[in-house]
C-alpha cells in the first residue's frame, strides 16, 4: 500500500491509533477463520488499514459499500468518486491523502480484474467458458457506462487480444461493423466474440444490438471471420446470443 496517505498533523501528533485493538482482534479473527469467513465491510476494512493508519476504517468501508453497492461496485467506480467518499467519510478535504486512499482501492481492484483474466488468456477460450463468463462480468457488470468490447481469437480458440473498441453513454456505445472485422485482419484473427455491457442491469438483447451483431455476421462472413457468440453483461447475469437463439 501506499505511505503517502498521510492524515493531518494533528491527528498523526496523536501517537497510536486508539482502535489499534480492534485492528489486532480483526486481523486475528480473519488469521483463525481465514478471509473468506469475514463480511465484505471486515474484509474492506483489513484493506484499509494501511492506507488510512489514524482512522477507524469501519465507516468508511460502509459508506463505500453503501455508495456503489458492493465490491464489484467500488471497483467499477471512477477514482473521482471514490475519492468523495473517502474525504467526506474520514472528514478529510480532498488532497494528497484522499487521493492516495483511493489509489490504493483502485490497485486492489485492478489486480483482480487481471487475476480473473488470466484463465481466458491462458486456455482455450470456448473450451473455458466459466472463465470467460467469469471475466467478462468482472470487466463490465458494474460499469456505469455501455463499453463495447471484442475478444479476438486464433485458429485454435486462444485469445490474441481483448480490445474496448468504444464506450459510450449510459445506454449507447456506437459500433461500426466493419471496422471489427478490419481489425480481425489485422490481427490475423479467424474468429470473435462480440460483448458489451447494459448499465441499466438488465442483459435482454435490444433490437439495435440484434441489428448491430446481423450486421458484424455478415461483414465477417466475407471476409472468413467468424463471430462465435455475442454476450450482453448486466448486474444480473450474462445474455449469450448463440444461446438465445440469436445467431
Amino acid at each position: 500500500m501506499l505511505d503517502d496517505a498521510t492524515p493531518p498533523a494533528k491527528e498523526k501528533a496523536k501517537g497510536a491509533p486508539r482502535h489499534g485493538g480492534h485492528r489486532d482482534r480483526l486481523r486475528e479473527r480473519a488469521a483463525k477463520g481465514g478471509l473468506g469467513a469475514l463480511p465484505d465491510y471486515e474484509l474492506l476494512e483489513l484493506l484499509l488499514f494501511r492506507s488510512v493508519p489514524y482512522k477507524d476504517t469501519k465507516p468508511l468501508a460502509k459508506d463505500l459499500l453503501a455508495r456503489f453497492g458492493g465490491l464489484e461496485g467500488i471497483g467499477a467506480a471512477s477514482h473521482e468518486a471514490v475519492e468523495d467518499v473517502v474525504a467526506r467519510s474520514l472528514g478529510y478535504q480532498p488532497g494528497k491523502a484522499t487521493r492516495a486512499v483511493a489509489l490504493d482501492l483502485q490497485l486492489i481492484f485492478d489486480v483482480t480484474r487481471r487475476i480473473a483474466r488470466e484463465p481466458t488468456q491462458k486456455r482455450t477460450v470456448i473450451s473455458s467458458w466459466s472463465a470467460l463468463l467469469a471475466y467478462v462480468r468482472v470487466a463490465l457488470q458494474h460499469e456505469p457506462r455501455e463499453q463495447f468490447r471484442v475478444l479476438y481469437l486464433d485458429k485454435k480458440n486462444q485469445l490474441i487480444l481483448d480490445e474496448v473498441q468504444n464506450r459510450g453513454t449510459v445506454d449507447h456505445a456506437p459500433v461500426y461493423p466493419r471496422e471489427v472485422v478490419r481489425r480481425a485482419l489485422e490481427l490475423s484473427s479467424s474468429a470473435i466474440i462480440l460483448v458489451h455491457n447494459h448499465p441499466s442491469g438488465d442483459p435482454t438483447p435490444s433490437r439495435a444490438d440484434i441489428e448491430m451483431t446481423r450486421q458484424v455476421v455478415q461483414a465477417g462472413l466475407h471476409l472468413n471471420v467468424e463471430v462465435h457468440d455475442h454476450l450482453v453483461v448486466g448486474r444480473h447475469g450474462v445474455a449469450s446470443f448463440k444461446q438465445l437463439g440469436l445467431m
